[in-house]
Parts: C-alpha cells; structure tokens; sequence
C-alpha cells in the first residue's frame, strides 16, 4: 500500500477549503487508498495547529481528522536526522517519511530538502490519487 506523512498544511487547507486538492487529500485517506503514517509529535502538532483560534474549526470535526489518523494510520517510530533543514519545526515529518519509506505531502515544499519522496499535493493527486 501507498506510504504518506501528510505535513499540518494539508489538514489545515483540506478543512478549510472542502473541495480542495488538500481534501481529496483527506478523503483519499479515510477511504483507505494509502496509510498515513504519524508520531506522537506529529498528532500533537496537527492538534496544536487545528485547535488555533484563528482557524475557527469546529472541535468534533479536529477530533474526527486525527481520531480517523490514529485508528486508520500507522505509528512508527524514528530517529532524528541530522540534516540541515530550513525550518526545524519540520523535521519530524521529514524524518518519519524517510523512516516509514513514505511519500510527504506538503503545501511548504520550500520548508524541505529537494528529495524525489516530497511532493505537493497537485503532484501527489496527480501521480496516485486520480489514477486509483
């Protein structure tokens, strides 16, 4: 099965714009047409993000988003890299890509290295999703 770290940015834009590319993203996902892979660093941060005022979500449907990550998707563990990274804040889903052998799928692409396994979610929908 298809291998993905879905970066917050994907969450944020699929809840925030129901017919966005970031929302098949998700959609993809519940309907179980790849696994997501997360740590626990990685829930906290999708709850920390989600649950800021300025994006005005609903709780139940935060709770939904990564209650649907948790029981559908795979937790991994991974040792942190060492290499340079624009934004450290990032790295985490850097490195469990690279350790789960996973595609990540960001909307930051530029917050990353330039590797063949980082992908935009145009190019993400367009090589895995539209094609299922």
């Amino acid at each position: 099965m298809l291998r993905v770290v879905l970066d917050t940015n994907i969450l944020v834009s699929g809840l925030l714009a129901p017919s966005s590319i970031p929302a098949r993203i998700l959609y993809a996902f519940k309907e179980r047409l790849f696994t997501c892979f997360y740590t626990h660093a990685i829930i906290f941060e999708y709850a920390d993000v989600l649950s800021r005022p300025k994006f005005r979500f609903v709780a139940e449907e935060v709770q939904s988003v990564i209650g649907d990550i948790k029981s559908l998707g795979c937790f991994i563990d991974y040792s942190p890299s060492i290499h340079p990274m624009p934004d450290e804040d990032d790295r985490v889903f850097y490195d469990v890509a690279k350790a789960a052998n996973a595609y990540l799928v960001t909307g930051n692409a530029k917050h990353y290295p330039n590797e063949p396994f980082i992908l935009s979610p145009v190019e993400f929908c367009g090589q895995f999703i539209e094609k299922m």
